[in-house]
């Protein structure tokens, strides 16, 4: 396990919301970086107002989906669409080695604060993007959240039963899948830069980094050029698997059998 200071005196200005981005910098602060964590009072993002609320009570700070991906960050609020809150983030982005964003692509370089402006203020930071599908391509602008990653990903079209349409994924898979890649890659880059003096801009594509959960899938095809399909609750590995009814109204039991001797 990481030493709790690991991070220590490296500094963040997360400009991200909703889930990916915080989530980074959340890993950072909780290793010892401190992190600044940008918002707008003019429009509170999703996480502040979604459920579960403290004692089942709204409010704009009662939100645990919020808080756990905020863990020990300071916060601000900024209007980034005034000149003043500009000059406000330009010296963020002067203090900071690490820069965080999670606009469609384009927002951030109307505001002045797209990583070729940002290197312009420091040449050495370390700048990530997260977005659907990254900055470049033709479906760049693919705006949306994890629900929306696992359904373009093809997760959606494996759930649910055979017979019947995809069923979207009770989680926002790609929300909890991308992070973990970035605080690999932001580590490397502060590696590099440690060692280079150079900075580094970095741009992930949630849904790219959500597919590779389901590489055994990929991989049936290139080698049998087998289609993977809806199953409900079966396992293609596993026998006896599934959910089966029991005496009673609505009552199952669920049996996953992995082996002989189980």
């Amino acid at each position: 396990m990481a030493p709790k200071g690991v991070f220590e005196g490296i500094k963040v200005a997360d400009f991200s919301w909703v889930a990916v981005g915080p989530q980074v910098g959340r890993e950072l602060a909780e290793y010892g970086a401190t992190v600044i964590r940008i918002e707008s009072h003019k429009r509170p993002e999703l996480p502040r107002v979604n459920v579960p609320f403290r004692d089942g009570i709204p409010g704009i700070d009662r939100s645990a989906f919020f808080t756990s991906n905020n863990t020990n960050k300071y916060g601000m609020s900024l209007d980034l669409t005034r000149p003043k809150g500009r000059e406000v983030a330009r010296k963020l982005v002067a203090w900071a080695d690490i820069v965080t964003e999670s606009f469609t692509p384009g927002s951030m370089a109307r505001l002045g604060l797209d990583y070729e402006s940002c290197r312009q203020i420091k040449p050495d930071i370390v700048y990530f993007s997260t977005t659907q599908l990254g900055q470049k391509g033709p479906y760049n602008t693919f705006s949306g959240y994890g629900q929306h990653g696992a359904a373009y990903a093809g997760f959606s079209y494996l759930t649910g039963w055979p017979d019947r349409p995809p069923v979207i994924m009770s989680n926002a898979h790609t929300d909890y899948v991308a992070p973990w890649y970035l605080c690999a890659v932001v580590v490397a880059a502060l590696d590099y830069r440690h060692r280079t003096g150079k900075g580094l801009y970095l741009d992930m594509s949630q849904i790219e980094a959500g597919i590779t959960l389901w590489g055994p899938g990929l991989l049936d095809y290139i080698v049998n050029r087998r289609i993977a399909t809806r199953l409900g609750n079966r396992d293609p590995n596993m026998c006896p698997q599934g959910a089966f009814p029991c005496l009673g109204d609505d009552k199952w039991v669920a049996v996953a059998v992995a082996t002989d001797k189980e």
